[in-house]
This record gives C-alpha cells, structure tokens and sequence, in this order.
C-alpha cells in the first residue's frame, strides 16, 4: 500500500471485527461510490479520522479479498444491471484471504435503490455451485422478488483487491476504500493502477457523515461503479458498457474516446495473476 495511505491510516483508533458487525453490519443499506486518486484520498482520510475508527485484526489494517462471480452464459445478470432493471442480483463467493473465510454471497436490487445482501458461510472459495448453494440463492432471490431463480449459473470473473473498512464511532454506518485491485477472466487479466481507489459508503439513507464530508472536499460520486460490470467490461466479456465508461474512465481502465485500453497483462495465467497481487491467492484458484 501506498505509505502515504498507510500514515494516514495510523492516525484513526482501532475496532474489532465484533464490534463493527454490532455497531454497522449494514446488510440492508443505500450505497454512494467514489472513484479517487491517492492525493485526493489522504484529504478524505484526514478529515474522517475525528468520526470513523478502523478494522484492525491481528496488527493489520488492510485486508486481500479474492471474489468468484457467477452468471449464466448469456450474462443476463451483466445485463440486467446495465439495462438497470429493477429485479436483478449478483451471485459471488467472497474469500477473506487474511480470515480464511469464504462466503456464498447474494446482493439484490430493492425499492428506492436500496441493496440487500445475504450470505451464507461455506467451507472453501467454490468455483462451482452446488445444489445447497443454488437453493441458497433460490430462497433469497423468491424472498425479494416473489418468484424462482431460473439462471443456470457458471464462475464468469474473478476479482481480487485489498480492502481497509471504517465505521462511524455512532454506529449505523460504514465505508471501505478498495485498491490494488484485478480482474481476472478466460485468461485474460486487467489490474488498475495501484493510486486508484474506490471508496464505498453504506449507510440507512445514502446521506451519511462520511457522504456529507465527501462533498464538503468537492467530492462527487461516481455514478454506475459496480466492480463486477466494469470486470466484465475490461475482460472483453459483454459487447455494451456505455453505462460504466464513466467509472472505467475514472479507474484508468478506458482512455478519454471511452475505449477499453488493450488487456494488460496480456493472456497472463491466473495462478500468475493471482500471485503478482498477493501470493497466498494461489490456493483460492
């Protein structure tokens, strides 16, 4: 990580795992998503140090995330969420690579914009899905939208990033801040600069402390920032993004015209490409 992030990292105090999942789980919540620079983040940082505190486990303050999406072969939950169709959801399994934790994980589009996420624990980072797991996703998809979950699902993308998550001291919110982070698909892997971060804000109403001292920096949200559809986009996988370009141009993955840049590294094998960003992802292969 960058040592300036890092210091400024330094200065907010310490909470533990327990204690942000009681003060802030946020399973239900309205999410705002900014795209920054380094230089622009240390000004963030600086200013939420008197609100937020920090995950701490075991001494670290930044965590390796490694995250298998599922779609069907002909990438309506891609779709779906460009053509901003009110009943979607993604299906991923997350692994916490510092924890050794896995989770089935199924994040669903409610009323005025809201999401919800729902999880199930499982024993390792799956790269199929097994009947247990397709009930799993068929129970959460018939509980919000009243009707079957008729996808045949298949492992489409893999992302890895490194995450640092803060919450409110009050409690009822949170925000993480994404970096380093790759995609990974067929073969074809893309990493975004490593300056480039993505924060994510999640509160009850959109409208939180860290929102309001966003904009009090000339901070603005970056509209349609889904890791998982601009993954797709920058792996070649789907033939319209025009609703991401916006977050591809900001996240350095597009140049100014809004064209993809080539794929790079070109073609590199995913247990390399999962190595050149933390070597322990080689076993969530």
């Amino acid at each position: 990580m960058d040592p300036i992030i890092a210091g400024s990292l330094a200065a907010f105090a310490p909470i533990s795992l327990e204690t942000l999942n009681a003060k802030a789980e946020m399973m239900d919540r309205l999410d705002n998503k900014y795209i920054l620079p380094g230089h622009q983040l240390q000004h963030v940082l600086q200013a939420l140090t008197d609100s937020f505190d920090v995950l701490e486990i075991e001494g670290k303050r930044a965590f390796f995330y490694s995250t298998c999406y599922f779609d069907d072969a002909e990438r309506r939950g891609y779709y779906d969420h460009h053509q901003r169709r009110r009943k979607r959801c993604k299906v991923r399994v997350r692994h916490y690579v510092d924890a050794g934790l896995s989770f089935l994980e199924v994040k669903l589009n409610e009323q005025q914009s809201s999401t919800a996420k729902r999880r199930m624990c499982i024993e390792r980072p799956l790269t199929s899905l097994d009947a247990r797991c397709m009930d799993f996703v068929d129970t959460c998809y018939r509980n919000s939208y009243d009707e079957a979950f008729l996808k045949t699902l298949q492992p489409v993308l893999r992302i890895q990033y490194l995450r640092i998550t803060l919450v409110a001291r009050d409690g009822g919110e949170r925000l993480t801040i994404d970096t380093q982070l790759g995609f990974q698909a067929d073969g074809v892997g893309r990493m975004a600069p490593p300056d480039m971060f993505i924060i994510e804000t999640k509160s009850a109403r959109g409208n939180g402390i860290a929102d309001k001292i966003l904009r009090s920096l000339h901070v603005q949200p970056t509209k349609r920032v889904s890791k998982y559809c601009i993954g797709m986009a920058a792996t070649g996988q789907v033939s319209r993004c025009n609703g991401f370009l916006p977050a591809l141009r900001r996240l350095k993955l597009a140049d100014s015209t809004g064209s993809l840049r080539p794929h790079i590294p070109s073609r590199m094998p995913t247990r390399l490409f999962a190595q050149r960003l933390h070597p322990s992802l080689e076993s969530c292969s």
